[in-house]
């Protein structure tokens, strides 16, 4: 298994990170990809993949709620320390429009000039989406040419919405701990589309999967999410594994076992 969204460097993890890395080398997880999200976690995220080398890796990216008066500032932060080192992927990037739609056109701006970034990088992006799939399909269909590549992280949208973002060439929907809700309706939506196109991921320390669901989450957990996978495909948790290990791995340019 491959955790492709984890925030195990924020502050829930200090007292216990190195714990709560063994519990996901136990569980089976193989890798742990971390996105960033502003100015103030660069440090933190970069410090995380040094401290676990070839098993945690950084992205770098200016997450949409962290988009505000100083954007341009923040912005700039994110293309200088792309210059200074090789990051897996851009990320997390997109649009929020569920807390406030106040700062949605720069939200829009931010999340196209990374956009671009990542095809003149060959990067693949990680996008956030949340009440505002309309605006990133407007903003994606302004720049993909066939070259981006990505994964719609934490998808929990409708089934014409995960239809049309797998139509864009290169791009996965990443699965988490929502799955596992019993009012979710995502079991339906996925049964539809077939899980050729899915990712596993945490996005601990949130959305922990049921029977966890309220508490902080963590990697060792993703595997509630696969076995309900496998459960919807009526597949083996060990099919349903490799096809999403295979599938984050050809993204993402990893090597696996």
């Amino acid at each position: 298994m491959i955790d492709t969204h984890s925030h195990i460097y924020l502050p829930d993890f200090d007292e216990d990170r190195a714990e709560i890395v063994a519990n996901a080398q136990k569980a089976g997880v193989q890798k742990i990809l971390m996105p960033n999200i502003d100015g103030q976690s660069v440090r933190s995220v970069i410090s995380v993949e040094e401290e676990f080398p070839g098993y945690c890796y950084a992205m770098m990216g200016l997450h949409p709620t962290s988009v505000k008066g100083d954007y341009l500032e923040q912005l700039a932060n994110v293309e200088y320390w792309l210059r200074q080192q090789d990051f897996l992927a851009i990320g997390e990037i997109g649009i929020d429009l569920y807390w406030d739609k106040t700062w949605e056109r720069e939200q829009r701006e931010v999340f196209r000039t990374q956009l671009n970034w990542a095809k003149k990088m060959g990067k693949p992006v990680v996008i956030h989406v949340r009440d505002a799939f309309e605006a990133v399909f407007q903003e994606l269909d302004k720049v993909h040419d066939g070259s981006l590549k990505g994964v719609f992280h934490s998808f929990s949208g409708n089934k014409s919405q995960a239809r049309r973002a797998v139509e864009y060439q290169g791009f996965m929907l990443g699965i988490n701990g929502i799955v596992t809700f019993k009012n979710s309706n995502l079991d339906k939506v996925l049964t539809e589309m077939g899980p050729e196109k899915l990712m596993i991921e945490t996005d601990a320390p949130y959305l922990a999967p049921v029977p966890y669901r309220g508490k902080r989450n963590q990697p060792a957990f993703i595997k509630h999410t696969l076995e309900k996978l496998a459960a919807i495909f009526d597949m083996t948790p060990r099919e349903m594994d490799e096809l999403t290990t295979r599938n984050a791995a050809q993204l993402f340019g990893l090597d696996v076992q």
